[in-house]
């Protein structure tokens, strides 16, 4: 029998925002799920989202480092597909490209990362499929999230310090 998966309640917004979604399309049926399950929700959020596409996985991350030093987004969502080859390059994918992504979301940014990392084809499918895992919308639900926390913790004032009259 499988595990019921606990999903957060969507978080709500009161001002706008906008999520970039960084996408490697080596595998297009399958990156197209996920871009559909992301947009969806972010839609859902009531966000708005730009799509940009990069060569593979382990440009991901640097085109998300770009996003944040020179656009304007509040919280980036990573999708791809790794599946496992003959050879080694798959292990260095993998740890590099999701190793990336934690070290800028630990620098602040609000990342959800919806990179798949699987055996085979089916299973890639299954996880994409908006139908069926929607694993592009968990990555974006991820960064809706950390945006939300935030917008929470950065609203806040720990009244240490002089502040002017």
């Amino acid at each position: 029998m499988a595990e019921k998966e606990y999903s957060l309640p969507r978080p709500s917004f009161e001002a706008p925002v906008k999520l970039l979604i960084v996408v490697a399309p080596f595998y297009r049926d399958i990156c197209d799920d996920l871009i559909a399950g992301a947009r969806a929700e972010a839609e859902a959020a009531g966000a708005t989202c730009d799509v940009i596409e990069v060569p593979g996985a382990l440009e991901v991350p640097t085109a998300i480092a770009m996003g944040s030093r020179m656009a304007e987004y509040d919280g980036y969502v990573a999708l791809g597909c790794v599946i496992r080859g003959e050879t080694t390059h798959y292990e260095t994918v993998c740890n590099d490209s999701s190793r990336a992504i934690q070290m800028l979301g630990l620098q602040g940014l609000c990342i959800g990362n919806g990179i798949l990392t699987v055996e085979n084809r089916p299973q890639a499918e299954v996880r994409a499929d908006p139908a069926r895992m929607n694993k592009g919308a968990g990555a974006a639900a991820a960064a809706l999230h950390l945006i939300a926390l935030a917008r929470k913790w950065g609203a806040q004032t720990k009244g240490i310090g002089f502040k002017p009259s």
